[in-house]
């Protein structure tokens, strides 16, 4: 194993990194400073980011594509399954994939910040985030944005497109507030923690697409 990789899997990097979400999920990539990562995750050298990923742009990027990749593969899976039963056979179906994978992404005991950090990252830094993906760790979101036009055949490509932007933002918009109130432990959520709220959700973007 080469020293680059034995770092990366260290339980010190992960903390870094864990860290680090969390703080830009709360505050924008812009609000925090590599000393605010290095306290966060118990590293009394500030020079921790540095030494691990060479800058705080490169340790982003990091954090774009772990996330982006587990999204990846979870729905590839789930399309994969989908079209070897002869589906999709409607927009619900699709809309469940491009939802249920986004969610549970944090390992052990963690609080999912993903959707968060990414929220606050592309309002900022769209940019970042397209070019940390080099058009490749969101074949699945493509893949569902298919078979979508496919489902969608009465509707002009214009009003698709529109569609699709509006999908795109309340999907992120919806996923970062639950990441959000499921972390705030002052009080109950009972919408946030009903378990048919996801199925509800899914159902307002189902409609949102198939309206005329």
């Amino acid at each position: 194993m080469s020293k680059l990789s034995s770092k990366i899997r260290s339980p010190s990097v992960e903390r870094l990194k864990a860290e680090a979400q969390r703080l830009f999920a709360n505050r924008g990539i812009d609000g925090v400073t590599v000393r605010d990562i290095a306290t966060a995750a118990g590293q009394k050298n500030p020079a921790a980011v540095g030494y691990h990923f060479g800058s705080k742009e490169a340790l982003i990027r990091e954090l774009i594509v772990d996330g982006a990749k587990i999204i990846d593969v979870r729905r590839n899976d789930e399309l994969d399954a989908l079209e070897q039963s002869g589906g999709p056979c409607s927009i619900s179906q699709i809309v469940d994939i491009l939802i249920y994978p986004s969610v549970n992404l944090a390992s052990h005991d963690e609080t999912d910040t993903y959707n968060r950090f990414l929220r606050m990252l592309t309002m900022s830094h769209r940019d970042v985030f397209d070019d940390a993906l080099e058009d490749r760790w969101n074949s699945g979101y493509q893949r569902c944005l298919k078979h979508l036009r496919a489902l969608m055949p009465a509707k002009s490509r214009t009003i698709q497109n529109q569609r699709f932007i509006f999908l795109e933002s309340y999907l992120g918009g919806v996923l970062s507030a639950r990441e959000t109130r499921l972390d705030d432990s002052s009080r109950t959520h009972a919408t946030w923690n009903d378990t048919s709220t996801l199925a509800h959700f899914a159902a307002t973007i189902s409609c949102m697409l198939e309206m005329e």
